[in-house]
């Protein structure tokens, strides 16, 4: 989908009741985001989206501040100092310097100098905090920014609370940016694939892995959502979040800015680096725990022809012209020993013989690293319309925390599950979530997940001798036809529901006939 016009708002996102939050929270992001759009001009979604995403970052880090400023102001009296950083650090808050708190920049924001200032802000903010240096956008000051436009949206965040301790304990703020993330995919189209994966992918990838405990590694993090998502699940779950460490890298800088600012205001403490993961893996002896990632679909671009016998393809040289077996082996060869891995791939995956795809996949099937394949519904996706599958392995099938899987692999066909929200995109409900999840879990042998049985047209587990039968290809058509439901409807209850579906729509066709003509009739007189 190409980017929005310039001269259109964007379309809203709808989202799902995971993330939707309250009602409150819901119309607040819809006026952010209308005051948002207004600010384009001539700008796209990929350039004015660090502006946006730029400002309500400070708005959050500068309301945690003043929080415990007024904290500490109260404590002066036993010794505590409201301007000493260590005081804030020592409770994981940034600290603002005083030409950053949003105090100074709503009261200067109708000023024509307001983009300076923010410049100065963020440079305040990454010098007095070395871990976000580098990270916040600092281009607030350019000419092509309307900098009354720029103030006006200032004001309307500094009607928001984000960084209070009531407002972090409900996560508006991770609402919001979540909300604000999903808003610019949707506007970007296909670039917006580059840092976004749909919240309802990622829920499916986290619940199925449930990394409650060990190392989380996502080699092409794009803004960060797979973290995010591993931290609301080990909370929901009552986990410990110090019970997983964070690895991640991201090739695209502004993208890893992203990533960088979305961890950045939940609090989660993450190694994320920048750089190409094939070329300049910055994590190179790292064996993970869970492998999340969501990686580019049949790249093209990954230069493979530069990594000609690299230690990590023990399955088989990946073709140049398609990364998508450089990122399986790539996943494999930083798992631990127990491992576990879960990624979105391309249909084409599934049973591509090209360019020795077939013998590399053929290899990892015969390793029996297959746990389970997930065929998706299409549309779930902003870069693309095409249908993806999920992929999980193991390391190992027999390691003690499940039941004994060797030589058995689950395929799921989820094709089917989902609803459409507009003309070209889908979305996976809870439901669904829950029942993709739900029927891995049970057929690994998760304690209290059930007792797993076949379905026909939607889940079975296949052997790899059956696999092997159907030249290694992955397929979702090992779990059969669904069983056709009874139709007790009788003929003539049946003719007499349609009769009358038919007159309600053939009465609607005529009402809309006639207010198309009317609409026609007064542009025909207006011109």
């Amino acid at each position: 989908m190409a980017p929005a016009e310039p001269s259109q708002p964007a379309r809203a996102v709808r989202r799902s009741s995971t993330s939707a939050g309250n009602d409150s929270v819901a119309k607040l992001e819809a006026k952010l985001w209308q005051a948002a759009d207004a600010l384009r001009n001539n700008m796209d979604a990929a350039e004015y989206k660090h502006v946006v995403l730029g400002l309500i970052f400070l708005k959050y880090i500068s309301d945690a501040f003043e929080a415990q400023h007024a904290t500490l102001a109260a404590q002066e009296a036993e010794g505590a100092d409201p301007e000493d950083p260590d005081e804030y650090r020592a409770v994981n808050i940034f600290w603002v310097p005083p030409e950053a708190r949003w105090s100074h920049l709503k009261a200067q924001a109708l000023q024509p100098k307001i983009g300076r200032l923010v410049d100065d802000a963020m440079g305040g903010i990454e010098r007095d905090n070395p871990t976000l240096k580098g990270v916040l956008p600092r281009d607030f000051g350019r000419p092509g920014l309307d900098k009354q436009r720029l103030g006006q949206l200032i004001k309307l965040v500094s009607d928001i609370g984000l960084g209070s301790p009531a407002d972090r304990a409900k996560d508006v703020l991770g609402q919001v940016y979540e909300y604000f993330l999903a808003q610019f995919a949707s506007a970007e189209g296909k670039k917006g694939g580059q840092f976004y994966t749909p919240a309802g992918v990622v829920r499916i990838l986290v619940e199925m892995l449930a990394p409650y405990k060990g190392r989380v590694y996502d080699p092409c993090c794009g803004s960060g959502g797979m973290f995010v998502s591993s931290e609301k699940f080990i909370e929901a779950h009552r986990g410990k979040i110090d019970d997983i460490s964070i690895y991640g890298q991201e090739s695209n800088y502004t993208t890893w800015r992203l990533a960088k600012m979305n961890l950045a205001i939940r609090g989660i403490d993450a190694q994320i680096a920048h750089g190409d993961s094939f070329h300049n893996d910055r994590h190179p002896d790292l064996k993970a725990d869970y492998v999340l990632a969501n990686p580019p679909f049949n790249d093209s671009d990954w230069r493979g022809d530069l990594l000609r016998k690299d230690q990590r393809w023990i399955y088989g040289e990946p073709p140049a012209s398609n990364a998508n077996f450089a990122w399986v082996q790539h996943f494999i060869h930083h798992l631990a020993p127990t491992g576990l891995a879960g990624f979105v791939l391309s249909n084409g995956s599934m049973s591509s013989n090209q360019s020795g795809e077939g013998e590399i996949r053929k290899g990892i099937i015969e390793a029996d690293l297959v746990d389970c394949l997930a065929a998706l519904p299409g549309q779930l996706f902003y870069s693309t319309q095409i249908p993806v599958c999920l992929w999980f392995l193991a390391r190992n099938k027999k390691n003690g925390r499940f039941r004994d899987r060797r030589g058995e692999t689950l395929f799921i066909d989820a094709r089917e599950m989902g609803i459409l929200i507009d003309r070209v995109h889908r979305e996976l409900s809870d439901a669904d979530v829950e029942k993709i999840a739900g029927t891995y879990h049970a057929w690994r042998g998760d304690k209290g997940a059930g007792k797993y049985a076949d379905v026909p047209g939607f889940c079975k587990t296949a052997t790899v001798e059956e696999i092997r039968k159907h030249a290694h290809i992955l397929t979702p058509g090992y779990v059969g036809v669904a069983a056709e439901r009874e139709d007790d409807e009788s003929f003539e209850e049946k003719m007499r529901r349609l009769t009358t579906k038919l007159q309600e729509q053939m009465a609607t066709g005529a009402r809309l006939d006639g207010i198309i003509g009317r609409n026609l009739e007064e542009l025909t007189h207006g011109s």
